[in-house]
């Protein structure tokens, strides 16, 4: 699968967080997350591993309880159930990737 940036489309996740699924395969997941600034990822916990990467912005990503403050270039693997959430402390844009595929995340796709 091959996808072009301009094609990518981004829907509404939930208030001030924007969705775009990049690409997928048989076992992964790729999605582009955009969060305005003051938006909030709530706390939650999903059964796939979540590896990331900050782009661009400032966000405050907790992780089982512990803070840390991501800056672009700065990236995150997260647990298969291990509670987590952010916030967006500027206007940021994420790149994640998500194993197995979240089936949940095939709508964002364009």
């Amino acid at each position: 699968m091959f996808k072009k940036q301009a094609n990518l489309a981004c829907r509404q996740l939930i208030e001030g967080v924007q969705l775009g699924t990049m690409v997928h395969g048989e076992k992964t997941l790729m999605a582009q997350f955009r969060l305005e600034k003051g938006s909030d990822l709530p706390d939650h916990s999903h059964p796939h591993e979540q590896t990331g990467l900050l782009i661009s912005g400032r966000i405050i990503l907790t992780i089982d309880g512990v803070d840390h403050e991501a800056l672009p270039g700065d990236s995150w693997c997260i647990g298969p159930d291990v509670p987590h959430s952010a916030r967006a402390i500027e206007d940021s844009v994420a790149v994640e990737v998500f194993s197995p595929v979240r089936e949940d995340y095939l709508k964002f796709s364009s």
